[in-house]
């Protein structure tokens, strides 16, 4: 039996095959995917500070801010009405990732991210040419729309195109697209910004469409998967297909692997439905616990609102947007040391080590703000130095997140689920992820307003739970084929008894009655 933290020593299987020029290029192409969702992220707190477009569609939160000067600091941007600006996009984007499973299914992985380019670019047009909060909040959710889909095909995208021993690093692709679409629109906030006259805001709005013609011109031009090439039927061509992105000709035992879990798939009627039998119980944890503690982490807070953030600590417009630039470049750092690392170190490793660091900057950082500020809210003035350690604790803070949580959060769930489920399981994944993003943006700066700086604290109290809950519950799955990682469940100390209970898994009832022979 393996150690408590499921350690695992692989299924024995090594597929033969190279990390190829085609499957890198591929990959890179597919991971720009995550230039959407970053792209927004970074964009939306920018554009919540900018004056001229609080005072167009937010007037009461401009006039809160610009003309009353002793407002409680903790308090002066809660607004309802521009959380939900914010917030309805990832609402939007956990209804349309439900739909998203469908279609990955039926029509493919490409279709999918297609979906997700033209949606995008919709809502960004929209948004870019508002005149009135109503236009924002519809772009807003063609946006979501767009996310939802993306989301859901990429990692799978990913995790299914990439040889077995370098899935993690071929995977955290999107979550580095994540972190640059992040830093380049904290840049363009930056400069759109100074321009004058004040329509900087629409320029940062509607730079969206960018990211989204790229994802929809890569949908267009990339190869599909052999996975999703055999489920659809194709088995002639995901073979030839298997062959050129291995780069080998010896193929045979992943290619069998593959239509074994292939024509387990299709035993599964409602995929939907399948996922609450007991031997989906730890894929069905993974799928819903990950993303729910990987927003409560507290990253969005960092990330939604560093600019606001760090003009209540005493920054100016200017310093505040610069701020978040410095943030958005140690995340894009940060991922490029977890693509080194993950498939070296393991997963387990650095959610652990990424749980430490977290938990000890909130700590310092609750301190610091709490000591300032009091409970009234109230900094009087507040010393360069002092706000220099604050930002530099939460870009320590932020590291920690990119080389953990961040790219694992989307690698893991992505590489776990068996092919009968995984389209099923990885739209729970998105969905589970995008309601907890929805609901942090929506109530963060309430909490903020309520908790002041104990908020900081209250995501470190959730840093501690998740550290615990991947130390005991996680096994390691790194260097394990996609098709093989049932075996690794079979061995851990816990989940075993839900996946050894005596019931077949889809693929060992057709080992058993339907031996595949070399097509």
């Amino acid at each position: 039996m393996p150690a408590v933290g499921g350690f695992d020593k692989g299924t024995g299987k090594a597929y033969p095959g190279n990390l190829t020029p085609y499957v890198t290029v591929t990959c890179v192409v597919a991971a720009m995917g995550g230039l959407i969702f970053g792209y927004d992220i970074g964009i939306s707190g920018g554009v919540t500070s900018m004056a001229p477009f609080l005072q167009k569609f937010f007037p009461s939160v401009y006039r809160k801010e610009a003309l009353d000067k002793s407002t409680n600091q903790y308090c002066k941007f809660d607004s309802e009405t521009l959380t939900l600006f914010t917030s309805s996009l990832y609402l939007a984007a956990l209804l349309s990732s439900l739909v998203a499973a469908t279609v990955t299914r039926k029509f493919g992985r490409k279709l999918s991210m297609l979906f997700g380019g033209l949606l995008f670019c919709a809502g960004a047009i929209i948004n870019g040419a508002a005149k009135a909060v109503w236009m924002l909040i519809v772009g807003r959710i063609l946006l979501g729309f767009g996310i939802g889909f993306a989301n859901q095909s990429v990692p799978l995208y990913l995790s299914e195109m990439a040889p077995y021993k370098y899935r993690g690093a071929l995977n955290i692709g999107f979550q580095l697209s994540i972190t640059i679409g992040i830093l380049v629109a904290n840049i363009l906030n930056y400069f759109f910004a100074k321009i004058k006259g004040g329509w900087g805001w629409r320029l940062s709005l509607g730079g969206a469409v960018v990211p989204a013609l790229i994802i929809t011109v890569g949908s267009l031009v990339l190869p599909d998967t052999p996975n999703s090439m055999i489920e659809r039927g194709q088995h002639e061509g995901a073979k030839t297909k298997l062959r050129r992105i291995r780069g080998v000709d010896d193929v045979e035992e992943e290619f069998n692997d593959l239509v074994v879990a292939s024509e387990a798939s299709k035993l599964v009627e409602h995929p939907w439905r399948n996922l609450l039998q007991r031997k989906y119980r730890p894929h069905l944890t993974m799928a819903i616990l990950i993303p729910f503690f990987q927003q409560l982490t507290g990253i969005n807070v960092i990330m939604f609102y560093a600019p606001v953030l760090f003009k209540t600590i005493g920054f100016a417009d200017d310093a505040s947007l610069m701020s978040a630039v410095i943030t958005g470049g140690v995340n894009v750092l940060a991922t490029i040391v977890s693509i080194y690392g993950v498939d070296k170190w393991g997963r387990r490793f650095l959610f652990l080590e990424g749980g430490t660091q977290m938990l000890i900057c909130q700590v310092i950082v609750a301190t610091c703000i709490g000591v300032k500020f009091g409970v009234d809210g109230e900094p009087g003035a507040l010393p360069k130095w002092y706000a220099i350690v604050v930002v530099l604790f939460i870009c320590v803070y932020v590291s920690g997140f990119a080389w953990s949580w961040g790219p694992l959060g989307w690698l893991v769930p992505s590489e776990i689920f068996p092919l009968e489920i995984r389209s099923a399981a990885q739209s729970v994944n998105v969905s589970v992820n995008m309601f907890f993003t929805f609901i942090i943006a929506q109530i963060f700066l309430n909490m903020l307003c309520h908790m002041k700086f104990g908020l900081f604290l209250f995501f470190a109290f959730f840093v501690v739970v998740m550290s615990f809950f991947i130390y005991f519950f996680l096994p390691e799955t790194k260097g394990i084929p996609i098709e093989e990682m049932a075996e690794v469940w079979k061995s851990h100390w816990f989940w075993s008894r839900y996946v050894n209970d005596g019931s077949y898994s889809g693929v060992e009832l057709v080992k058993e009655n339907y031996p595949v022979k070399n097509v």
